[in-house]
Protein backbone atom coordinates (compact mmCIF):
# COMPACT_ATOMS: atom_id res chain seq x y z
CA UNK A 1 0.00 0.00 0.00
CA UNK A 2 1.43 3.29 -0.96
CA UNK A 3 -0.07 6.66 -0.11
CA UNK A 4 -0.17 7.62 -3.82
CA UNK A 5 -3.01 4.61 -3.57
CA UNK A 6 -4.66 5.66 -0.97
CA UNK A 7 -7.96 7.17 -0.79
CA UNK A 8 -9.46 8.57 2.10
CA UNK A 9 -13.22 10.49 2.90
CA UNK A 10 -13.16 14.03 4.89
CA UNK A 11 -13.85 12.40 8.57
CA UNK A 12 -11.20 9.45 7.95
CA UNK A 13 -8.90 12.66 6.92
CA UNK A 14 -10.09 14.36 10.03
CA UNK A 15 -9.18 11.13 12.66
CA UNK A 16 -5.49 10.35 10.70
CA UNK A 17 -4.79 13.71 11.57
CA UNK A 18 -6.06 13.87 15.21
CA UNK A 19 -3.83 11.12 15.85
CA UNK A 20 -0.62 12.51 14.62
CA UNK A 21 -1.71 15.61 16.86
CA UNK A 22 -2.10 13.84 20.05
CA UNK A 23 0.66 12.27 19.66
CA UNK A 24 2.59 14.94 19.83
CA UNK A 25 2.97 16.97 16.45
CA UNK A 26 2.11 20.77 16.91
CA UNK A 27 -0.19 21.94 15.01
CA UNK A 28 2.00 24.92 14.16
CA UNK A 29 4.95 22.77 13.14
CA UNK A 30 3.15 20.68 10.90
CA UNK A 31 1.18 23.95 9.11
CA UNK A 32 5.49 25.22 8.57
CA UNK A 33 5.80 21.77 6.92
CA UNK A 34 2.75 21.30 4.83
CA UNK A 35 2.94 25.10 3.72
CA UNK A 36 6.90 24.63 3.05
CA UNK A 37 6.29 21.78 0.59
CA UNK A 38 3.51 23.90 -1.42
CA UNK A 39 5.99 26.26 -1.64
CA UNK A 40 8.67 24.81 -2.94
CA UNK A 41 6.42 23.55 -5.56
CA UNK A 42 4.99 26.87 -6.32
CA UNK A 43 8.72 27.87 -6.47
CA UNK A 44 9.15 25.70 -9.14
CA UNK A 45 6.33 26.36 -11.72
CA UNK A 46 6.26 30.16 -11.07
CA UNK A 47 8.75 32.52 -12.39
CA UNK A 48 10.59 34.90 -9.25
CA UNK A 49 9.43 38.35 -9.03
CA UNK A 50 5.69 37.70 -10.42
CA UNK A 51 2.34 39.35 -8.45
CA UNK A 52 0.93 36.10 -6.23
CA UNK A 53 -2.58 36.63 -4.92
CA UNK A 54 -3.48 34.59 -1.81
CA UNK A 55 -6.74 34.05 -1.13
CA UNK A 56 -7.39 33.29 2.87
CA UNK A 57 -9.80 31.27 4.57
CA UNK A 58 -11.03 31.48 8.27
CA UNK A 59 -9.36 28.20 9.29
CA UNK A 60 -5.98 26.28 8.64
CA UNK A 61 -6.43 25.76 5.39
CA UNK A 62 -5.56 29.67 5.24
CA UNK A 63 -3.05 29.41 7.91
CA UNK A 64 -1.23 27.12 5.40
CA UNK A 65 -1.96 30.32 2.19
CA UNK A 66 -0.73 32.58 4.89
CA UNK A 67 2.80 30.83 5.26
CA UNK A 68 3.14 30.55 1.11
CA UNK A 69 2.60 33.72 1.26
CA UNK A 70 5.38 35.13 3.54
CA UNK A 71 7.74 32.72 2.11
CA UNK A 72 6.85 33.86 -1.30
CA UNK A 73 7.65 37.57 0.14
CA UNK A 74 10.88 36.74 1.54
CA UNK A 75 11.50 35.29 -2.18
CA UNK A 76 11.10 38.43 -3.81
CA UNK A 77 8.04 37.87 -5.16
CA UNK A 78 4.93 40.89 -4.94
CA UNK A 79 2.76 39.62 -2.85
CA UNK A 80 -1.02 40.83 -1.38
CA UNK A 81 -3.24 38.76 0.20
CA UNK A 82 -7.59 38.85 0.31
CA UNK A 83 -8.75 38.30 3.79
CA UNK A 84 -12.65 38.99 4.12
CA UNK A 85 -13.86 37.02 7.25
CA UNK A 86 -14.13 38.41 10.71
CA UNK A 87 -12.96 35.63 12.83
CA UNK A 88 -9.88 33.44 12.63
CA UNK A 89 -8.30 30.40 14.05
CA UNK A 90 -6.03 31.68 16.61
CA UNK A 91 -2.83 30.11 14.70
CA UNK A 92 -4.15 31.55 11.48
CA UNK A 93 -4.78 34.81 12.93
CA UNK A 94 -1.41 34.85 14.20
CA UNK A 95 0.31 34.22 10.64
CA UNK A 96 -2.07 37.13 9.60
CA UNK A 97 -0.41 39.69 12.15
CA UNK A 98 2.96 38.66 11.54
CA UNK A 99 2.45 39.07 7.39
CA UNK A 100 0.73 42.60 7.87
CA UNK A 101 4.18 42.89 9.92
CA UNK A 102 6.31 42.84 6.99
CA UNK A 103 3.91 45.04 4.79
CA UNK A 104 2.47 41.87 2.62
CA UNK A 105 -0.65 44.33 1.93
CA UNK A 106 -3.71 42.85 2.86
CA UNK A 107 -7.32 43.76 1.65
CA UNK A 108 -11.04 42.75 3.05
CA UNK A 109 -12.99 44.41 -0.35
CA UNK A 110 -12.78 42.72 -3.53
CA UNK A 111 -12.91 46.05 -5.01
CA UNK A 112 -9.29 46.84 -3.54
CA UNK A 113 -7.62 44.19 -5.01
CA UNK A 114 -4.42 44.37 -7.33
CA UNK A 115 -4.13 42.72 -10.18
CA UNK A 116 -2.17 39.81 -10.32
CA UNK A 117 -0.27 36.95 -12.72
CA UNK A 118 -1.25 34.16 -10.43
CA UNK A 119 -3.62 33.63 -7.10
CA UNK A 120 -3.08 31.15 -4.77
CA UNK A 121 -6.58 29.45 -3.05
CA UNK A 122 -6.41 28.77 0.91
CA UNK A 123 -10.39 29.79 1.10
CA UNK A 124 -11.57 26.33 2.37
CA UNK A 125 -9.85 23.26 2.96
CA UNK A 126 -11.56 19.63 3.42
CA UNK A 127 -14.56 18.86 5.08
CA UNK A 128 -16.46 22.26 3.91
CA UNK A 129 -20.19 21.15 4.25
CA UNK A 130 -22.37 24.05 3.70
CA UNK A 131 -23.04 25.93 0.67
CA UNK A 132 -20.62 29.27 0.01
CA UNK A 133 -23.07 32.34 -0.43
CA UNK A 134 -22.98 36.04 0.04
CA UNK A 135 -19.78 37.88 -0.53
CA UNK A 136 -17.64 34.83 -0.19
CA UNK A 137 -19.30 33.77 -3.67
CA UNK A 138 -19.22 36.34 -5.62
CA UNK A 139 -15.69 36.67 -4.34
CA UNK A 140 -14.96 32.85 -5.53
CA UNK A 141 -16.91 34.32 -9.04
CA UNK A 142 -15.09 37.20 -9.24
CA UNK A 143 -11.60 35.06 -9.43
CA UNK A 144 -13.11 32.41 -11.57
CA UNK A 145 -13.38 35.11 -14.08
CA UNK A 146 -9.80 36.46 -14.15
CA UNK A 147 -7.20 34.47 -16.49
CA UNK A 148 -4.71 33.74 -14.17
CA UNK A 149 -4.00 30.57 -12.67
CA UNK A 150 -4.99 28.92 -10.01
CA UNK A 151 -3.26 26.70 -7.69
CA UNK A 152 -5.38 25.16 -5.15
CA UNK A 153 -4.32 24.04 -1.32
CA UNK A 154 -5.68 20.82 -0.57
CA UNK A 155 -9.04 21.18 -2.76
CA UNK A 156 -10.58 23.68 -4.55
CA UNK A 157 -12.66 25.72 -2.12
CA UNK A 158 -16.54 25.15 -2.15
CA UNK A 159 -16.05 21.12 -3.70
CA UNK A 160 -17.34 18.78 -0.91
CA UNK A 161 -14.67 16.78 0.31
CA UNK A 162 -16.47 13.17 -0.42
CA UNK A 163 -18.85 13.55 -2.98
CA UNK A 164 -16.78 16.76 -5.50
CA UNK A 165 -20.19 17.84 -5.22
CA UNK A 166 -19.95 22.11 -5.79
CA UNK A 167 -21.41 23.66 -3.06
CA UNK A 168 -23.17 26.82 -4.17
CA UNK A 169 -19.96 27.71 -6.45
CA UNK A 170 -16.18 26.79 -6.15
CA UNK A 171 -12.83 27.64 -7.34
CA UNK A 172 -12.22 26.71 -10.66
CA UNK A 173 -8.17 25.98 -10.04
CA UNK A 174 -5.55 25.01 -12.49
CA UNK A 175 -3.61 23.24 -10.13
CA UNK A 176 -4.52 21.36 -6.47
CA UNK A 177 -1.97 20.45 -4.24
CA UNK A 178 -3.83 17.46 -2.22
CA UNK A 179 -2.25 17.13 1.17
CA UNK A 180 -1.03 14.02 2.44
CA UNK A 181 -3.87 11.73 0.94
CA UNK A 182 -5.94 11.56 -1.98
CA UNK A 183 -9.58 13.17 -0.85
CA UNK A 184 -12.15 11.34 -2.71
CA UNK A 185 -14.20 14.32 -4.19
CA UNK A 186 -10.91 14.74 -6.57
CA UNK A 187 -11.19 11.95 -7.85
CA UNK A 188 -15.62 12.09 -8.66
CA UNK A 189 -16.39 13.18 -11.95
CA UNK A 190 -18.02 16.30 -10.95
CA UNK A 191 -14.94 17.87 -9.66
CA UNK A 192 -13.13 17.25 -12.73
CA UNK A 193 -13.56 20.96 -14.23
CA UNK A 194 -12.77 22.41 -10.73
CA UNK A 195 -9.24 20.64 -9.93
CA UNK A 196 -7.16 21.25 -12.79
CA UNK A 197 -3.96 19.43 -12.57
CA UNK A 198 -3.75 17.95 -9.50
CA UNK A 199 -0.68 16.37 -7.14
CA UNK A 200 -0.21 14.99 -3.95
CA UNK A 201 1.90 16.64 -1.63
CA UNK A 202 3.27 14.18 0.87
CA UNK A 203 3.80 15.42 4.21
CA UNK A 204 4.87 12.30 5.95
CA UNK A 205 2.21 10.53 7.46
CA UNK A 206 2.89 7.74 9.49
CA UNK A 207 1.53 4.39 7.95
CA UNK A 208 0.66 3.30 11.62
CA UNK A 209 -1.60 6.25 11.52
CA UNK A 210 -2.94 5.35 8.21
CA UNK A 211 -3.33 1.72 9.00
CA UNK A 212 -5.12 2.44 12.62
CA UNK A 213 -7.58 4.64 11.04
CA UNK A 214 -7.99 2.99 7.52
CA UNK A 215 -7.27 -0.98 8.50
CA UNK A 216 -4.38 -2.71 5.81
CA UNK A 217 -6.94 -2.65 2.87
CA UNK A 218 -7.78 1.07 2.45
CA UNK A 219 -11.88 0.37 1.09
CA UNK A 220 -11.08 3.15 -1.59
CA UNK A 221 -8.34 2.75 -3.85
CA UNK A 222 -6.63 5.42 -6.42
CA UNK A 223 -5.37 3.11 -9.80
CA UNK A 224 -1.33 3.95 -10.00
CA UNK A 225 0.91 2.26 -12.75
CA UNK A 226 2.82 0.19 -10.13
CA UNK A 227 -0.08 -1.30 -8.32
CA UNK A 228 -1.29 -2.02 -12.40
CA UNK A 229 1.62 -3.51 -13.38
CA UNK A 230 2.29 -5.59 -10.53
CA UNK A 231 -0.74 -7.64 -11.15
CA UNK A 232 -0.11 -8.26 -14.95
CA UNK A 233 0.73 -12.04 -15.86
CA UNK A 234 4.19 -10.70 -16.53
CA UNK A 235 6.93 -12.50 -16.73
CA UNK A 236 6.18 -15.89 -18.35
CA UNK A 237 7.41 -19.28 -17.42
CA UNK A 238 9.44 -20.78 -20.11
CA UNK A 239 8.42 -24.03 -20.21
CA UNK A 240 4.34 -22.43 -21.04
CA UNK A 241 2.12 -23.15 -23.48
CA UNK A 242 -0.71 -21.65 -25.05
CA UNK A 243 -3.31 -23.45 -23.00
CA UNK A 244 -1.16 -22.62 -19.70
CA UNK A 245 -1.82 -18.54 -20.74
CA UNK A 246 -5.30 -18.83 -20.67
CA UNK A 247 -8.68 -19.46 -22.97
CA UNK A 248 -10.93 -16.88 -23.13
CA UNK A 249 -14.31 -17.25 -25.00
CA UNK A 250 -16.25 -13.75 -26.28
CA UNK A 251 -19.59 -13.99 -27.72
CA UNK A 252 -20.03 -10.95 -29.73
CA UNK A 253 -20.99 -8.93 -32.99
CA UNK A 254 -24.21 -9.67 -35.35
CA UNK A 255 -24.71 -8.56 -38.89
CA UNK A 256 -25.91 -5.40 -37.81
CA UNK A 257 -22.73 -4.75 -35.34
CA UNK A 258 -19.78 -6.77 -36.71
CA UNK A 259 -17.84 -3.97 -35.34
CA UNK A 260 -18.00 -4.75 -31.86
CA UNK A 261 -17.05 -8.26 -32.26
CA UNK A 262 -13.76 -7.10 -34.19
CA UNK A 263 -12.75 -4.71 -31.83
CA UNK A 264 -13.50 -6.95 -29.06
CA UNK A 265 -11.08 -9.62 -30.37
CA UNK A 266 -8.56 -6.54 -30.86
CA UNK A 267 -8.74 -5.87 -27.25
CA UNK A 268 -7.95 -9.31 -26.50
CA UNK A 269 -5.51 -9.70 -28.94
CA UNK A 270 -3.20 -6.74 -27.24
CA UNK A 271 -3.73 -9.11 -23.98
CA UNK A 272 -1.71 -12.07 -24.82
CA UNK A 273 -3.93 -14.33 -24.28
CA UNK A 274 -3.25 -18.06 -24.85
CA UNK A 275 -6.40 -19.32 -26.78
CA UNK A 276 -8.88 -16.88 -28.16
CA UNK A 277 -12.15 -18.18 -29.29
CA UNK A 278 -15.13 -16.07 -31.21
CA UNK A 279 -18.32 -17.00 -31.06
CA UNK A 280 -20.07 -14.46 -34.16
CA UNK A 281 -23.35 -14.69 -36.31
CA UNK A 282 -21.91 -17.26 -39.38
CA UNK A 283 -22.49 -14.34 -41.71
CA UNK A 284 -19.73 -12.37 -39.99
CA UNK A 285 -17.08 -14.86 -39.77
CA UNK A 286 -15.08 -14.58 -42.62
CA UNK A 287 -14.73 -10.43 -41.78
CA UNK A 288 -13.58 -12.10 -38.25
CA UNK A 289 -11.45 -14.35 -39.82
CA UNK A 290 -9.45 -11.37 -41.95
CA UNK A 291 -9.03 -9.50 -39.27
CA UNK A 292 -8.23 -11.64 -36.54
CA UNK A 293 -6.44 -14.87 -38.43
CA UNK A 294 -4.85 -16.69 -35.37
CA UNK A 295 -7.82 -16.64 -33.39
CA UNK A 296 -10.66 -19.42 -33.58
CA UNK A 297 -14.10 -18.31 -35.31
CA UNK A 298 -16.77 -20.16 -33.73
CA UNK A 299 -19.34 -19.39 -36.70
CA UNK A 300 -22.92 -19.84 -34.82
CA UNK A 301 -26.15 -20.28 -36.62
CA UNK A 302 -28.32 -16.72 -36.49
CA UNK A 303 -31.78 -15.21 -36.56
CA UNK A 304 -33.08 -14.13 -39.47
CA UNK A 305 -32.14 -10.41 -37.81
CA UNK A 306 -28.77 -11.54 -37.63
CA UNK A 307 -27.83 -12.22 -34.05
CA UNK A 308 -26.96 -15.29 -32.55
CA UNK A 309 -29.91 -17.77 -32.37
CA UNK A 310 -27.72 -20.49 -29.91
CA UNK A 311 -23.91 -21.42 -29.58
CA UNK A 312 -22.43 -24.18 -31.70
CA UNK A 313 -19.30 -25.01 -29.87
CA UNK A 314 -17.18 -27.00 -31.47
CA UNK A 315 -17.05 -31.20 -31.05
CA UNK A 316 -15.45 -31.45 -27.29
CA UNK A 317 -15.80 -28.56 -26.29
CA UNK A 318 -18.00 -27.17 -23.43
CA UNK A 319 -17.93 -23.56 -22.11
CA UNK A 320 -16.23 -25.24 -19.28
CA UNK A 321 -13.24 -25.48 -21.78
CA UNK A 322 -12.78 -21.74 -21.39
CA UNK A 323 -11.41 -19.93 -18.43
CA UNK A 324 -13.46 -16.68 -18.98
CA UNK A 325 -16.31 -15.91 -20.81
CA UNK A 326 -16.74 -11.98 -22.08
CA UNK A 327 -20.30 -11.79 -23.64
CA UNK A 328 -22.08 -8.68 -24.91
CA UNK A 329 -20.43 -5.90 -27.16
CA UNK A 330 -22.56 -6.02 -30.62
CA UNK A 331 -24.76 -9.21 -29.88
CA UNK A 332 -28.19 -6.90 -30.20
CA UNK A 333 -31.38 -7.83 -27.69
CA UNK A 334 -32.00 -10.41 -29.90
CA UNK A 335 -29.01 -12.91 -28.12
CA UNK A 336 -31.52 -13.22 -24.96
CA UNK A 337 -30.86 -16.86 -24.91
CA UNK A 338 -27.58 -16.96 -26.00
CA UNK A 339 -26.81 -14.25 -22.23
CA UNK A 340 -29.34 -16.25 -20.37
CA UNK A 341 -27.03 -19.47 -20.82
CA UNK A 342 -23.74 -17.80 -19.69
CA UNK A 343 -25.28 -16.19 -17.08
CA UNK A 344 -26.56 -19.81 -15.61
CA UNK A 345 -22.88 -21.18 -16.41
CA UNK A 346 -20.75 -21.45 -13.61
CA UNK A 347 -17.39 -20.22 -15.52
CA UNK A 348 -16.27 -16.35 -14.78
CA UNK A 349 -18.16 -13.58 -16.79
CA UNK A 350 -17.73 -10.83 -18.26
CA UNK A 351 -20.98 -8.62 -19.19
CA UNK A 352 -20.91 -5.38 -21.29
CA UNK A 353 -22.89 -3.55 -24.29
CA UNK A 354 -25.96 -5.70 -25.18
CA UNK A 355 -25.52 -7.96 -22.54
CA UNK A 356 -26.13 -5.53 -19.86
CA UNK A 357 -29.22 -4.31 -21.55
CA UNK A 358 -30.61 -8.37 -21.57
CA UNK A 359 -29.17 -8.53 -18.23
CA UNK A 360 -31.53 -5.22 -17.03
CA UNK A 361 -34.51 -7.13 -18.61
CA UNK A 362 -33.58 -10.23 -17.01
CA UNK A 363 -33.93 -8.46 -13.80
CA UNK A 364 -30.18 -7.17 -12.45
CA UNK A 365 -30.61 -8.16 -8.76
CA UNK A 366 -32.58 -11.14 -8.73
CA UNK A 367 -30.47 -12.92 -11.99
CA UNK A 368 -27.17 -12.05 -10.20
CA UNK A 369 -27.88 -13.61 -7.07
CA UNK A 370 -28.44 -16.93 -8.15
CA UNK A 371 -25.09 -16.81 -9.84
CA UNK A 372 -22.27 -18.40 -7.70
CA UNK A 373 -19.43 -17.86 -9.86
CA UNK A 374 -17.73 -14.39 -10.30
CA UNK A 375 -19.25 -11.65 -12.21
CA UNK A 376 -17.91 -8.39 -13.83
CA UNK A 377 -20.70 -5.98 -15.11
CA UNK A 378 -19.14 -3.03 -17.55
CA UNK A 379 -21.75 -0.54 -17.06
CA UNK A 380 -21.51 3.30 -18.89
CA UNK A 381 -23.58 5.64 -16.79
CA UNK A 382 -26.86 5.17 -18.97
CA UNK A 383 -26.38 1.45 -18.76
CA UNK A 384 -25.89 1.57 -14.93
CA UNK A 385 -29.33 3.49 -14.76
CA UNK A 386 -31.01 0.61 -16.38
CA UNK A 387 -29.77 -2.07 -14.31
CA UNK A 388 -30.09 -0.53 -11.02
CA UNK A 389 -32.92 2.17 -11.31
CA UNK A 390 -33.02 2.44 -7.58
CA UNK A 391 -29.61 3.34 -6.70
CA UNK A 392 -29.28 7.12 -5.81
CA UNK A 393 -26.37 8.05 -8.24
CA UNK A 394 -25.52 11.90 -6.77
CA UNK A 395 -22.13 9.79 -5.65
CA UNK A 396 -20.37 7.66 -7.80
CA UNK A 397 -18.39 6.05 -5.13
CA UNK A 398 -21.26 5.14 -3.16
CA UNK A 399 -23.52 3.98 -6.40
CA UNK A 400 -21.00 1.50 -7.36
CA UNK A 401 -20.33 0.10 -3.88
CA UNK A 402 -24.35 -0.64 -3.79
CA UNK A 403 -24.26 -2.07 -7.18
CA UNK A 404 -21.61 -4.33 -6.25
CA UNK A 405 -23.17 -5.19 -2.76
CA UNK A 406 -26.73 -6.11 -4.14
CA UNK A 407 -25.52 -8.27 -6.76
CA UNK A 408 -22.62 -10.52 -5.94
CA UNK A 409 -20.49 -8.90 -8.71
CA UNK A 410 -17.46 -6.82 -9.40
CA UNK A 411 -19.10 -3.62 -10.96
CA UNK A 412 -16.47 -1.53 -13.24
CA UNK A 413 -18.61 2.28 -13.74
CA UNK A 414 -17.38 3.89 -17.05
CA UNK A 415 -16.22 7.69 -16.87
CA UNK A 416 -13.68 9.91 -16.78
CA UNK A 417 -12.91 8.64 -13.74
CA UNK A 418 -13.79 4.81 -13.62
CA UNK A 419 -14.66 3.26 -10.65
CA UNK A 420 -14.72 -0.44 -9.73
CA UNK A 421 -16.07 -1.78 -6.71
CA UNK A 422 -16.27 -5.97 -5.16
CA UNK A 423 -18.84 -6.87 -3.25
CA UNK A 424 -17.27 -6.17 0.03
CA UNK A 425 -17.24 -2.46 -1.14
CA UNK A 426 -13.31 -2.10 -2.17
CA UNK A 427 -13.33 0.84 -4.40
CA UNK A 428 -10.41 0.72 -7.41
CA UNK A 429 -10.69 4.78 -9.01
CA UNK A 430 -8.64 5.08 -12.22
CA UNK A 431 -7.64 9.09 -11.93
CA UNK A 432 -6.21 9.15 -15.30
CA UNK A 433 -7.78 9.16 -18.46
CA UNK A 434 -8.33 10.99 -21.32
CA UNK A 435 -11.54 12.63 -23.63
CA UNK A 436 -9.95 10.71 -26.46
CA UNK A 437 -11.67 7.84 -25.17
CA UNK A 438 -15.38 9.18 -25.86
CA UNK A 439 -15.72 7.04 -29.13
CA UNK A 440 -17.73 4.46 -30.02
CA UNK A 441 -16.22 0.76 -29.69
CA UNK A 442 -13.56 2.05 -27.02
CA UNK A 443 -15.82 0.17 -24.68
CA UNK A 444 -15.58 -3.09 -26.61
CA UNK A 445 -11.42 -2.75 -27.07
CA UNK A 446 -11.85 -2.44 -23.03
CA UNK A 447 -14.15 -5.76 -22.71
CA UNK A 448 -11.34 -7.77 -24.96
CA UNK A 449 -8.34 -6.75 -23.16
CA UNK A 450 -10.33 -7.05 -19.86
CA UNK A 451 -11.27 -10.47 -20.77
CA UNK A 452 -7.97 -11.55 -22.26
CA UNK A 453 -5.99 -10.71 -18.95
CA UNK A 454 -8.44 -12.26 -16.69
CA UNK A 455 -8.35 -15.69 -18.86
CA UNK A 456 -4.10 -15.70 -17.65
CA UNK A 457 -4.63 -14.96 -14.21
CA UNK A 458 -8.53 -16.01 -13.15
CA UNK A 459 -6.97 -19.88 -11.91
CA UNK A 460 -4.30 -17.95 -9.46
CA UNK A 461 -4.48 -16.38 -6.37
CA UNK A 462 -5.40 -13.20 -7.19
CA UNK A 463 -7.88 -10.51 -6.25
CA UNK A 464 -10.74 -9.96 -9.46
CA UNK A 465 -11.00 -6.25 -8.79
CA UNK A 466 -7.40 -5.80 -8.76
CA UNK A 467 -7.18 -7.20 -12.89
CA UNK A 468 -10.12 -5.57 -13.65
CA UNK A 469 -8.53 -2.44 -12.48
CA UNK A 470 -5.18 -3.07 -14.39
CA UNK A 471 -7.37 -3.62 -17.49
CA UNK A 472 -8.77 -0.08 -16.98
CA UNK A 473 -5.48 1.08 -16.43
CA UNK A 474 -3.86 0.04 -19.39
CA UNK A 475 -6.41 0.95 -21.87
CA UNK A 476 -6.28 4.52 -20.32
CA UNK A 477 -2.96 4.59 -20.80
CA UNK A 478 -3.55 3.71 -24.24
CA UNK A 479 -5.99 6.48 -24.79
CA UNK A 480 -3.48 9.21 -23.07
CA UNK A 481 -0.50 7.62 -25.36
CA UNK A 482 -2.59 7.87 -28.49
CA UNK A 483 -3.94 11.08 -27.72
CA UNK A 484 -0.30 12.90 -27.18
CA UNK A 485 0.48 11.53 -30.37
CA UNK A 486 -2.65 11.97 -32.58
CA UNK A 487 -4.50 14.40 -31.20
CA UNK A 488 -7.64 13.80 -28.84
CA UNK A 489 -9.66 13.92 -31.84
CA UNK A 490 -7.48 10.95 -33.90
CA UNK A 491 -7.76 8.31 -31.57
CA UNK A 492 -10.59 6.21 -32.66
CA UNK A 493 -11.41 2.09 -31.34
CA UNK A 494 -9.05 0.61 -33.83
CA UNK A 495 -6.42 2.85 -33.54
CA UNK A 496 -6.68 2.63 -29.95
CA UNK A 497 -5.95 -1.06 -30.17
CA UNK A 498 -2.93 -0.16 -32.05
CA UNK A 499 -1.51 1.57 -28.82
CA UNK A 500 -2.10 -0.88 -26.12
CA UNK A 501 1.45 -3.25 -26.72
CA UNK A 502 3.12 0.35 -26.75
CA UNK A 503 1.74 1.37 -22.95
CA UNK A 504 4.10 -1.94 -21.58
CA UNK A 505 7.08 -1.29 -24.23
CA UNK A 506 6.92 2.39 -22.86
CA UNK A 507 6.49 1.43 -19.11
Amino acid sequence: MTKEQIVVSAAQMRDIEGRIFAAGMPVAALMEKVAGLITKRLKAIIPKGRTIGILVGPGHNGGDALVVARELHFRGDQVWIYQPFTKLKELTSQHLQYAQSLGIPCFEELGELPNCDFLIDGLFGFGLEREITGNIALAVNHFNEGNQPIFSIDLPSGLHTDTGEVLGTAIRATHTFCLGLWKQGLLQEQALEYIGKAELIDFDIPLADIHAILGNVPKINRITKTTAISTLPLPRSSVTHKYKSGHLLLICGSRRYAGGAILTGLGARASGVGMLSIAVPESIKPLLVSHLPEALIIDCPETEMGAISHLQLPGKTHLSSFNIIACGPGLTQDAMPIVQQVIESEIPLILDADGLNILAELGTIDTLQKRKITTILTPHTGEFHRLFPDIDFKDRIKSVQTAASQTGAVVLLKGARTAISNPKGVVWINSESTPALARGGSGDVLTGLMGGILAQVVNKQVNIEDVVATAVWWHSQAGILAAKERTELGVDAFTLTQYLMKVLVDR
